[in-house]
């Protein structure tokens, strides 16, 4: 039993340097003084997170990622509100088949996807536009979303919903008072899941952008493809400060392990 425990505290171990070491070079490089990818850096500099500030382009296209990430995450989590309490606390026809399409955007290609995206929103007339990026994001971004609701959603003791109708309690006073109180961590942490996937996408978001709505990830991409410099390095060093400043904030006020796992309140 010890040893089992020995070597699944090792394995952890090592898994955890495998995943972390790509982010340590990334962070290392980014604080080269060279004017060429550096790891490990001859000296530390910020030149290139001043170059962030000198370019524009790159401010641009965060704050599109930033409106895209919680336009998109907002909306998605507005539909799989309602749909996790029917999918999850309901019985009624159908109901597999419905958490089936909600899902069903995992099962696809993300390649397949961008292209289907591309023709659809060319024949709507919204290919290249804030709107267009919004739909494409809502899709692909509520399978996350819907998962964390019904993990919530199915320990809920409806007793205490019927025990509040009893009393008087109309619908929106139920939901309001005790069914979204109950599945928040769930819906906090689809929320915070779909955001950072939203934000990171670059797959589908690739073939439906244009220059007005270019998004960090396609911006870091095209940047790549003309130039290698250590810019890229800082601008990803940026992205990921603060998606551990999100999710610290968001574990101080609620716990990582309740959102992540979508546990409702007890």
């Amino acid at each position: 039993m010890i040893r089992n425990g020995l070597l699944a505290k090792l394995f952890s171990l090592v898994f955890a340097a495998f995943m972390l070491a790509p982010l340590v070079v990334v962070v290392g490089v980014a604080f080269t003084p060279e004017g060429f990818l550096e790891f490990p850096p001859s000296g530390i500099s910020l030149r290139w997170f001043q170059a962030i500030l000198d370019n524009p382009d790159f401010i641009d296209a965060a704050i599109v990622s930033l409106q895209l990430g919680a336009a998109s995450a907002t909306i998605a989590t507005a539909i799989c509100i309602p749909a996790g309490l029917a999918i999850g606390g309901g019985r009624f026809a159908g109901r597999d088949a419905l958490q089936a399409l909600f899902l069903s955007p995992l099962t696809v290609p993300t390649v397949v996807l961008g292209i289907a995206f591309l023709r659809f929103l060319s024949m709507m007339g919204l290919n290249g536009t804030f709107g267009g990026l919004v739909f494409c994001h809502v899709v692909i971004i509520v399978p996350f979303v819907l998962r964390l609701v019904l993990a919530s959603v199915t320990g809920l003791d409806p007793s205490i919903a019927r025990a509040a109708t009893s009393l008087g309690a109309d619908g929106w006073t139920v939901f309001r008072r005790i069914t979204l109180p109950a599945i928040i961590p769930g819906v906090v942490g689809g929320w915070v899941l779909a955001f950072i996937t939203s934000f990171d996408e670059l797959t589908v978001t690739v073939f439906i952008v244009n220059p007005a709505t270019t998004t960090l990830p396609v911006k870091l991409f095209s940047h790549i493809t003309q130039t290698t410099d250590p810019l890229v390095a800082s601008v990803s060093t940026v992205a990921i400060l603060f998606t551990v400043a999100l999710m610290l904030i968001v574990d101080r006020i609620y716990g990582l392990d309740r959102l992540l796992i979508g546990e409702g309140t007890r």
